[in-house]
C-alpha cells in the first residue's frame, strides 16, 4: 500500500494502530442499523407502514436535535466520558424501544422512544474523523498533512459507505433468521461492546482537550454558522436525502416485481462502487481542486439519477446504480474534507457530528417522504425523488464555488 492510499501506514496508521480502525469500523454498525431496524420492527409489530416511516423520521429528528450538542460536549469534556455514557444509554433505549413497540403503548410513546434512540446515538464516524484529524494536525509534518488528510477522509467515507450498505443487509438477515426485534437487540449489544471499546481506546485521551496544543481556547460557537461551513452541511444533507430516497424507491421498484427483499442486494451495487471510488479520491492530482471535485462528481450523480425512471428491469437498474456510485462516494469524501478544513479551532467534533447528523437526518426524511409518495402515487413518482436529492447536492456545490466561501488551501 502506497502512502497515497487510504490508510497511510508510514504515519497515521502507525500512530492510531490497527485495533483502532477495526474497533471504529464495527462501532459504526449500530448507527447504520437503527433507522432500518426501527422501520422493520414497527411495520412488523404494529402493521403500519405510515407509523414505521414516522418512527424512522423520529430517529432522525433526535439525531438532528442532539447530535451536534453531543459533538460540542465531546469538544468540551472529551470524547471518552461522552461516548461511555452514550454507549450505555443508547443500548438501553434500543431494548426499551422493542419492548414498547410490542406492548400496548400508544403510538406517541413509540415515537418518543424513537427520538430517544436518535438523541443518544453515539456518532462514532464523525468522532473518529475528529480524532484522526487531530492526530494529523498534531503529529504529522506540515508537508504531509494535506495528502494524508485526503487519504484519511477517503478511508472514513469508504468505511461509512460500506457500513450503510451492510447495516440494512445485516438487519434483514438477523430479522429473517430470528425475529424483527433481534436486529435492535443486536445493535444494543454492539453499541455497548464496541462503542465502549472505542471510547476507552487510547486515542480517546488524545481527543479530550478543550484547548489546542498552544493552550488557546476553542473558537466561539458563532463560527459554526459561517456560510462556508453551512454550505457543506447543506451538501451533505443532500447526500443523506439521496440515500433515503434511493433505497426506499428501490424497495418500491423491487416490490412491484414481487421481490422487495432483493432491494438491498441491488443497493449494494451502488454502495460497493461508491466505496471503491471514495478510496480512489486519495489518488486524484492536487490540480483537481476540491471545489471542482464536488461539482464534477455531483454532476455525475445528478446526470445518472435522470436515468432512474427509465430503468425497466433489475439489470438496467443495477447499471444505473453503478453509475450513481461513481458520483456519490467521491462527493461525500470531498464534503467531509471541506468540513475538516473549515472546522473552527477546537470545534472539530462538533463539526463532524453536524455533518454526520445531516446524513442520517437526510436519510430519515428521504425514506419517510419517499415511502409516502410510493404508497400514494406509485413507484414511478418515487423514482423522481432521488433526482431532487441529487440536485440539492449539485446546487450546494455551485454555492460552494464562490471564492468568498472558500479558503485558499481548500480550493
Amino acid at each position: 500500500m502506497t502512502q497515497a492510499h487510504s490508510l497511510p501506514r508510514s504515519s497515521l496508521f502507525r500512530e492510531a494502530g490497527l485495533p483502532y480502525f477495526v474497533i471504529a469500523f464495527i462501532a459504526r454498525l449500530p448507527f447504520a442499523m437503527m433507522v432500518v431496524g426501527v422501520l422493520t420492527l414497527v411495520v412488523s409489530a404494529r402493521e403500519s407502514l405510515s407509523l414505521g416511516g414516522l418512527t424512522s423520521a423520529a430517529v432522525g429528528l433526535g439525531t438532528a436535535c442532539f447530535g451536534p450538542l453531543l459533538g460540542a460536549a465531546a469538544d468540551r469534556f472529551g470524547q471518552r466520558p461522552v461516548l461511555v455514557i452514550l454507549a450505555v444509554v443508547n443500548s438501553a433505549m434500543l431494548v426499551v424501544f422493542a419492548v414498547v413497540v410490542y406492548g400496548s403503548a400508544a403510538d406517541a410513546l413509540v415515537l418518543l422512544t424513537a427520538i430517544g434512540i436518535g438523541a443518544s446515538a453515539p456518532q462514532v464516524a464523525p468522532m473518529s474523523r475528529s480524532r484522526l484529524v487531530m492526530i494529523i494536525s498534531e503529529r504529522i509534518p506540515q508537508t504531509q498533512r494535506s495528502r494524508i488528510l485526503s487519504g484519511t477522509m477517503s478511508y472514513e467515507s469508504a468505511a461509512d459507505e460500506t457500513v450503510f450498505v451492510f447495516g440494512p443487509f445485516l438487519v434483514g438477515i438477523i430479522g429473517s433468521a430470528i425475529a424483527p426485534w433481534a436486529p435492535l437487540v443486536g445493535a444494543a449489544v454492539l453499541t455497548l461492546v464496541f462503542v465502549g471499546a472505542f471510547a476507552l481506546h487510547p486515542s480517546g485521551r488524545h481527543a479530550s482537550a478543550e484547548r489546542d496544543a498552544d493552550g488557546r481556547a476553542p473558537s466561539a460557537a458563532s463560527e459554526l454558522v459561517r456560510p462556508a461551513l453551512l454550505v457543506v452541511v447543506l451538501g451533505i444533507l443532500g447526500v443523506g436525502l439521496f440515500f433515503g430516497t434511493m433505497l426506499t424507491s428501490l424497495t418500491a421498484f423491487m416490490a412491484d416485481r414481487g421481490a422487495p427483499e432483493e432491494a438491498g442486494l441491488l443497493y449494494g451495487v451502488m454502495g460497493v462502487g461508491s466505496a471503491i471510488l471514495a478510496l480512489g479520491v486519495a489518488w486524484l492530482p492536487p490540480s483537481f481542486s476540491m471545489r471542482a471535485r464536488w461539482l464534477v462528481f455531483a454532476g455525475i450523480l445528478l446526470a445518472a439519477s435522470f436515468l432512474l425512471p427509465f430503468a425497466g428491469s433489475p439489470v438496467a437498474m443495477a447499471c444505473v446504480l453503478g453509475a450513481l456510485g461513481i458520483g456519490i462516494g467521491p462527493t461525500l469524501v470531498t464534503q467531509y474534507s471541506f468540513g475538516a478544513a473549515r472546522s473552527p479551532m477546537g470545534r472539530s467534533a462538533t463539526v463532524m457530528t453536524m455533518l454526520g447528523s445531516s446524513v442520517i437526518v437526510g436519510q430519515s426524511i428521504g425514506s419517510a417522504v419517499t415511502g409516502e409518495v410510493a404508497q400514494r402515487w406509485g413507484t414511478s413518482w418515487a423514482l423522481l425523488l432521488p433526482i431532487v436529492a441529487a440536485a440539492v447536492v449539485f446546487v450546494a456545490g455551485i454555492l460552494n464555488w464562490s471564492p468568498s466561501r472558500t479558503r485558499a488551501h481548500s480550493r
